[in-house]
Parts: structure tokens; C-alpha cells; sequence
């Protein structure tokens, strides 16, 4: 296996082609991860939930962390790591052209409202529910990719060389 180095051109490609993400907040100490569907407008990551966790983890430190991946198998993958922060886009005459920005990306998306609406009977939250709109600031983003090692990585090739982990423990244990 080879591991690449993404480019900002390639990241941003992949950021476009999922929309399941993992999205890391923080409040209190305390990381919280959760599964989001987000779409990349290009600018932004973009989101809709309703009040939980999440929203308010976001609300006590808008700095988050934002994770997507596509693996076809141990060997061959990508992930791409987005930092950056929360806004949330209210209600209000002054973002009705952001909200429809962001409601317009989101129905690309098959189902994209699903996970933010199906277990609002359960929750302790005001009700009727207020879908909140939300964009993500990107302050920067890195990626890694796996490729086979067609040579290596084929089982009826011997490999001519150690790998380099077996060379970094050899080293480490002979000392």
C-alpha cells in the first residue's frame, strides 16, 4: 500500500462526492463525534438539524472538526480532515438567502433531512421542532489517500524489500 498526500483540489473534490460526514464538537471537556450529512457548496460545508447535542456543543464553542472517508478496502481509500467553525444561519430576513442556499444543496441529497427529523418525538427539546440551518467555515483541510502497491501488495510476488514498519521495529528492537 501507498499512502499519497491529497491536494486542496483533490480534497475539495472529495468533499463534493460524500455527504456523509463525522462531525467532532466539544463542550465542556467533553469531545462528542456523531454522523452528520453535510454537501460542499464549494465554500462551505452545509447542514440542517434540529436541537440536540450537537447544536449544542456547536453553540457553547463553534470550533469543530469535520471527517469523511470512502474505503473500498484495507488498502486502498481516502479520508479527508476539515477544520473549522460553526455558524448557524437563524431564522432572520438577513440570512433567508443563505437558508435558501443551503436548503436547495441539502435536496441534492437523498434523504438528507432523515436523520435530523426521525427521533424528534423522542427528545426533550421544544416542540414543534425548528429545523436549523447551519454552515461550517473552513479554516483549512488535509487528506491522505491509499493506493495498492501493485508489486508488493500482488500475493504471488515476493516482496524484494522489508517493509518500512519491519525496518523501523528492527531497528527498534536491536538496540
Amino acid at each position: 500500500m501507498i499512502i499519497h498526500e491529497m491536494t486542496t483540489e483533490e480534497c475539495r473534490d472529495a468533499l463534493a462526492q460524500q455527504h456523509v460526514a463525522r462531525l467532532v464538537c466539544e463542550m465542556d471537556g467533553q469531545p462528542y463525534a456523531v454522523p452528520v450529512n453535510l454537501v460542499y457548496d464549494g465554500a462551505y460545508l452545509l447542514g440542517f438539524a434540529t436541537m440536540g447535542l450537537k447544536i449544542d456543543c456547536m453553540r457553547s464553542n463553534p470550533d469543530v472538526c469535520v471527517e469523511i472517508d470512502d474505503i473500498k478496502s484495507q488498502n486502498q481509500w481516502m479520508s479527508v480532515v476539515v477544520f473549522g467553525k460553526y455558524e448557524e444561519l437563524p431564522d432572520t430576513p438577513e440570512y433567508k438567502t443563505t437558508r435558501a442556499h443551503v436548503n436547495e444543496m441539502l435536496q441534492s441529497r437523498a434523504m438528507w433531512w432523515e436523520p435530523a427529523c426521525v427521533a424528534v418525538e423522542d427528545r426533550d427539546y421544544p416542540k414543534p421542532f425548528s429545523p436549523i440551518f447551519y454552515r461550517i467555515h473552513i479554516d483549512r483541510m488535509t487528506g491522505r489517500r491509499a493506493s495498492p502497491d501493485l508489486v508488493k501488495d500482488h500475493p504471488a510476488t515476493p516482496a524484494k524489500d522489508q517493509s518500512w514498519l519491519s525496518k523501523v521495529l528492527d531497528r527498534v528492537l536491536t538496540r
